[in-house]
């Protein structure tokens, strides 16, 4: 037995025993309505919302605000893309996306964050390597703040979980601000329902 297996197994034998965890409020009471409350934290974070008229498809609406965009990345049934994400291939692929297209599991009203998990992404560089990430979101599937966002089953059953908050942005000494330095130069949400045959 090596010393790191005595050592592992001294601190399992002198574990304290297990108590609950403290029952912590969530702080929705007068909480705003959610849509109205993301779009305005989502925009004051450098997102940006994009409306789809009835009758306007999702690809058409892309081409509309993407027009130099040659390759687009879509994991969601509802735009066709021309790059194929297989889960398990090599991420430095994805350098080459111009537009990537993901549908968030859920949002937070309070910081106009989107969340994600391995089965959103496919492969979790996705929304970080691609130029712009568009994010189909189900207005239904919008909570009020993080206290509610850590009730979802998201952060127990998911292997990778991360909440998205506007696109990349970074600030030099002298306040410049700059997007898309270290991830997308932008990120748009479009309110969209999910179909009832996706899961």
């Amino acid at each position: 037995m090596s010393s790191r297996d005595i050592i592992l197994a001294q601190v399992r034998v002198n574990q304290p025993p297990a108590s609950d965890l403290p029952k912590v409020p969530l702080f929705d009471a007068d909480l705003p309505s959610p849509w109205p409350q993301f779009q305005a934290s989502l925009q004051r974070m450098g997102g940006q919302i994009l409306d789809c008229p009835e009758g306007v498809h999702l690809n058409a609406l892309l081409a509309q605000h993407f027009p130099q965009a040659k390759i687009i990345a879509s994991v969601v049934p509802e735009v066709v893309g021309n790059f194929n994400v297989l889960q398990g291939e090599d991420p430095h692929r994805l350098a080459e996306v111009d537009v990537a297209v993901v549908r968030a599991r859920f949002a937070v009203a309070e910081t106009g964050s989107v969340c994600f998990t391995e089965q959103e992404l496919v492969i979790n560089a996705l929304a970080y390597l691609a130029q712009h990430l568009v994010v189909l979101l189900d207005v239904n599937e919008i909570v009020g703040n993080l206290h509610q966002a850590y009730q979802r089953p998201e952060f127990q059953m998911a292997q990778y979980a991360v909440l998205h908050s506007g696109p990349s942005a970074t600030a030099d000494i002298e306040g410049t601000l700059v997007h898309g330095a270290q991830g997308v130069r932008s990120l748009s949400v479009i309110a969209y329902q999910r179909t009832p045959c996706v899961v």
